[in-house]
């Protein structure tokens, strides 16, 4: 029986992309890119912030990174301020927590947003001590699809793999999951699509949040 699910968060809990957009459309304009689309953006996310500066500056033109280092401090600045521009839950996601906190089951985030950011938008959109733990990009964990923040949140649970299930929508959180030993479940109503997932080898897919319930026995 499972007994806990780790979330990722953009692209899975929270429809965030507008404001890495807005965020990055800001950085890359002062260095003379840009601005780039939503779906640019998609593709842009999902490995941490720093991958997402690297790969606007290259879909811009820098493919030699040399305003990297300028650009990722400056996002960082731009995004503290605005991460929570336009950011909202996926319909059905508040229903689907509330589902499994009648359950019993313990709630977690994993995200590869800095860890500050990650609470910002957890406390914002869910309130404050809603998930049992919520853990982003911190210094010495090794981002996803790396599983140490599986195995963290797996410990303060006093859980084993089989025991939960991780839900995402990219390969790497797929990545995460299997590397972890979990059984994995991929979204489709986030950032990437069936296919990417299936490349992932996700345990299973599904199109509406309320459909996790399935796997949760």
């Amino acid at each position: 029986m499972k007994k806990a699910v780790i979330f990722d968060l953009d692209g899975t809990l929270s429809d965030s992309i507008m404001s890495m957009k807005y965020s990055g459309d800001k950085t890359m304009a002062e260095f003379g890119y840009g601005p780039f689309s939503v779906q640019d953006y998609k593709y842009f996310v999902g490995d941490g912030a720093a991958n997402l500066v690297k790969r606007a500056l290259i879909k811009g033109g820098d493919t030699k990174l040399t305003h990297f280092e300028a650009a990722y401090a400056r996002y960082r600045e731009i995004f503290q301020a605005n991460c929570m521009y336009q950011v909202k839950p996926y319909e059905g996601i508040p229903k689907l927590l509330e589902e499994l906190k009648k359950r019993g089951m313990k709630i977690a985030v994993l995200s590869n947003k800095p860890h500050h950011a990650t609470l910002d938008v957890i406390e914002s959109l869910f309130g404050k001590d809603y998930f049992d733990v919520v853990q982003g990009q911190v210094d010495g964990v090794p981002i996803k699809p790396d599983p140490a923040g599986v195995f963290r949140i797996l410990d303060r649970f006093g859980l084993t793999a089989d025991e939960v299930l991780y839900m995402g929508d990219t390969a790497t959180d797929m990545k995460t999951g299997k590397a972890a030993g979990a059984f994995t479940v991929g979204v489709l109503w986030g950032f990437r699509d069936r296919a990417e997932l299936e490349e992932g080898h996700a345990d299973a897919i599904i199109a509406q949040p309320l459909d996790l319930l399935k796997y949760c026995e």
